[in-house]
């Protein structure tokens, strides 16, 4: 139906063009957008508005000549103008329905566009320390990157996916100082435990490994136990690769994958870090003062001068982080993406300030960044803060241990990525309409209910069949299904380009809430043949469009519940 608005608009733009009203040498490109009350029709377009001026007349004036300039079409009932020159378009309830063939035709491609034209993106998420299990800030991060992930792709963008494990600096030695204390017996509780150690289960876990000579199997390596509890460098390596490992279950039983793992360390190894240092210097850009080297980030935007390498000789966290964003330049990634939490905003400025003191041909404002707020887990009404296996946060694991991977991963995309997100565990456990998951879950099955009675009647309709004449679809209910069902290429769109997947959970629910109302109110096993057969056909077109928006958030769409 858009589609089909586009076209109609298209004409009138280029009969008033060739008589005159409006510049034949200036492109006009309508911009069309679904109505948010009905009663203004069902899209509406502010062309009238942006053209007004080239055509030296009031939006309003302009709005008219182009309504009066519309081609015919059975598609439309009426055109209006609303405002200073709005024009809505209220379309025939025969046009409403041909998204039921449209969705039936295309399955599971339906709401798919080739907009990216496969160009290269990369996705950097998660990224957590691997000095221990994830907690549910970087459950956030998983399940937002790879929705958004998951978004790209169906845009017609080349995505890439990549961790990137900050293997290196004072928080491994840390990990490698606490796992040794385990191994020789000293608890946290003990005066000699590392001041900055880490407490949780698990490092007693890994202490137990380390002894036992276990070998463990991370991304790029496999790593043998010494089993000697004084070669602290031996403890750093195991302990590393048994916490990557960890960290990939966690992800593994997320439904979350990766292309790339990238280490930190690899940049000190490969001497990425001493040439970005070089660089930044030959350019001018630095400067000691303290015992310390500083980068110029203010000549950048940033509000003071920042530590580049420390008096210790040390470098701050933003410096390897510039040489690893300089690599990703140089693998040919034009357009990058970091999902981080609200914590790493000051990372922004500084890391982008560095990438342009390096003067290659990196634009400002480049990579992207997507910021998640934290996550506060209840259960009774009050906060849930610790666990055992972690030792002072809720992680991932305990999450989808407590309500399931579709519930884990629906609510932590249920909201705007700059907001704090508050993760109700029985509300996320609770089988009730409550429950958002459940309740869109519940219509994908129901529909799959009626095709499972279809057959014991002896009918066996194939999901992509189109039968019934849609045009005995006269309720407003079912119009307004069909209408929310033709929102959804451009919500996969709007998503993508926003950066914000949480626009597909609030849609599934208003989806599922309207499939529910009318399923309620109607039934759909008539006896009348042609009207069942419509009414199913609408009922498949639900089921595909649930199902595909369901797999962009990487959520299951269940048959039975």
């Amino acid at each position: 139906m858009k589609q089909t608005v586009t076209e109609l608009l298209d004409a009138a733009l280029a009969t008033l063009q060739s008589e005159g009203v409006l510049p034949a040498d200036q492109t006009f490109t309508p911009e069309i957008g679904h109505t948010r009350d009905k009663a203004h029709g069902d899209y509406a377009c502010n062309i009238a508005l942006v053209g007004a001026r080239a055509a030296r007349c009031a939006p309003r004036q302009l709005a008219e000549k182009l309504v009066a300039a519309l081609p015919d079409s059975t598609a439309v009932d009426k055109v209006e103008i609303a405002g200073p020159g709005f024009i809505n378009f209220f379309m025939s309830t025969a046009s409403a329905f041909e998204i039921v063939g449209e969705i039936l035709s295309e399955g599971h491609r339906f709401g798919r566009n080739d907009s990216g034209r496969g160009e290269s993106v990369q996705v950097e998420f998660v990224s957590a320390n691997p000095t221990g299990p994830l907690h549910v800030g970087h459950g956030r991060g998983a399940a937002i990157g790879d929705s958004l992930c998951r978004l790209l792709d169906a845009n017609g963008y080349r995505v890439t996916r990549e961790f990137y494990y900050n293997d290196a600096g004072a928080q491994i030695n840390n990990l490698a100082l606490s796992a040794q204390a385990r191994v020789k017996g000293i608890s946290p509780d003990d005066d000699r435990w590392p001041e900055d150690g880490y407490r949780g289960d698990y490092i007693t876990d890994l202490a137990q490994a380390y002894m036992a000579g276990e070998t463990v199997h991370a991304d790029d390596r496999e790593v043998t136990a010494r089993a000697d509890p004084d070669d602290l460098t031996a403890i750093r390596e195991f302990a590393v690769a048994y916490l990557r490992r960890e960290q990939d279950l966690d992800l593994k039983a997320f439904g979350v994958e990766f292309d790339v793992y990238f280490l930190e360390s690899s940049l000190y190894d490969e001497g990425k870090v001493d040439a970005t240092v070089k660089r930044l210097t030959a350019n001018g850009y630095t400067y000691e003062q303290d015992g310390a080297i500083w980068l110029k980030t203010t000549e950048f935007g940033d509000d003071k001068d920042r530590v580049m390498r420390k008096q210790d000789g040390g470098y701050t966290y933003f410096l390897p982080d510039v040489a690893y964003h300089l690599d990703k330049w140089q693998r040919g990634f034009t357009t990058v993406i970091n999902e981080q939490g609200a914590d790493h905003h000051s990372t922004v400025t500084r890391v982008r300030a560095g990438l342009q003191a390096l003067e290659t041909d990196i634009p400002e404002g480049w990579p992207d960044y997507v910021l998640h707020q934290m996550v506060l887990v209840t259960r009774s009404g009050q906060e849930v803060k610790i666990s055992k296996r972690a030792g002072s946060y809720v992680t991932l694991r305990d999450l989808i241990d407590e309500v399931g991977r579709d519930a884990t991963r629906f609510f932590l995309t249920a909201r705007r990525v700059d907001s704090q997100l508050t993760f109700d565990i029985d509300l996320a456990r609770a089988q009730t309409n409550e429950n958002p998951v459940y309740y869109i879950q519940y219509a994908h099955a129901r529909i799959c209910s009626v095709l499972r009675k279809l057959r014991e009647l002896g009918v066996d309709r194939g999901l992509s069949e189109l039968a019934g004449d849609l045009s005995l679809l006269t309720l407003d209910e079912e119009k307004e299904l069909a209408n929310q069902l033709a929102r959804y290429p451009d919500l996969v769109a709007n998503a993508a380009a926003q950066r914000e997947p949480h626009h597909l959970t609030h849609y599934l629910r208003e989806l599922a809430g309207q499939f529910h109302t009318y399923y309620n109110a109607h039934k759909v096993l008539v006896d009348e043949t042609a009207m069942r057969d419509a009414r199913v056909s609408l009922y498949l077109a639900v089921r595909q469009v649930i199902a595909n928006g369901l797999d962009l958030l990487g959520v299951t769409a269940p048959e039975e519940m």
